[in-house]
């Protein structure tokens, strides 16, 4: 496959480990043709969970993943060697939804609560979201269920679940009870996260920029653009409701760093949250700001800005 100019391009596989909001730029910036562009071929991968992404790095199955750093601190603990370049969300953005019936924490106690997968963001943020109504995880029984947890919650298969937009406004839509919303207390939080393997990241930077800076236009495209990114996030998740698309959009366009740039502070708690014992607790043994500090340098930021009126 040949590029803008004739030259050919060069193979790009990205990791998505569940349909999400904070997937958007990603989708915007492959609908506007801005990876090709960039002189790359986007090939985007389906994932099961966090615990994917360190294998499928190493192996080069992959070359990038869209995965919270949370699953970075473990696949690091493991033998992996990751390095988060960019960030799409610095804050948690989902909250403790119960299923019909469960209504206290004593109702809670006792019951099942899923997440996707060990080492997702649905596993920590379950453990912080428990610990808001005084419960641990001795208390429940934490099962892994995969990323369509909103029927299993809805339909009481499990007793509660973390979801984050669109499930999040499908659950209020469906009247189930936020019992803990860790988005309304703006929790800093590496929680979407663009993560590479460090031998990639040393030996293919220039082709990284060109991701990076694709996929920054992809926000800046979205978010001056609004009635176009509703129409991303409709098809890409499958979403009829008007409202349920509206909120994703907005939601999107307040937690999302344009610039794709990192939260230290976010890196920071989920080291703290994650890291075992001996594990490093050096921000920078899991981040990489190299890609993001090239982007800086050459103005790439207020070029889009002046480009898209944002």
């Amino acid at each position: 496959m040949s590029g803008p100019h004739g030259e050919e391009l060069i193979p790009f596989k990205v990791g998505k480990a569940s349909p999400a909001n904070t997937f958007l730029a990603i989708w915007m910036a492959e609908a506007a043709g801005f990876y090709e562009a960039q002189g790359l071929s986007l090939e985007i991968v389906d994932m099961v969970g966090g615990s994917q992404c360190g294998p499928a790095l190493n192996a080069g199955d992959i070359h990038l993943m869209h995965i919270g750093m949370s699953s970075v601190v473990r696949a690091n603990a493991a033998g992996a060697d990751l390095r988060t370049i960019g960030s799409l969300s610095n804050v948690i953005r989902s909250a403790l939804f119960t299923a019909p019936g469960v209504n206290t924490a004593a109702d809670l106690k006792g019951g099942v609560v899923g997440i996707s997968s060990v080492g997702s963001e649905s596993d920590p943020t379950t453990t912080l979201a428990l610990g808001k109504i005084g419960l641990t995880r001795a208390d429940v029984t934490v099962r892994e269920i995969g990323v369509e947890r909103f029927t299993a919650v809805r339909n009481g298969a499990v007793a509660a679940t973390m979801l984050g937009e669109p499930q999040r406004s499908a659950a209020l839509a469906a009247g189930l009870h936020a019992m803990v919303d860790l988005l309304a207390e703006q929790i800093p939080w590496l929680y979407s996260g663009l993560v590479v393997d460090r031998a990639y990241l040393s030996d293919h930077g220039d082709t990284l920029v060109r991701f990076m800076k694709a996929t920054i236009e992809g926000n800046y495209l979205a978010i001056g653009d609004p009635a176009r990114a509703k129409g991303v996030l409709a098809r890409e998740l499958e979403l009829a409701d008007p409202n349920i698309i509206a909120i994703s959009f907005e939601n999107f366009k307040a937690a999302t760093p344009a610039n794709a740039e990192i939260s230290l502070r976010g890196v920071e708690n989920i080291i703290a949250t994650v890291a075992a014992p001996d594990a490093s607790l050096d921000p920078f043994d899991y981040i990489d700001l190299g890609v993001l500090d090239r982007l800086r340098a050459a103005g790439f930021a207020g070029a889009m800005g002046r480009k898209y009126g944002v």
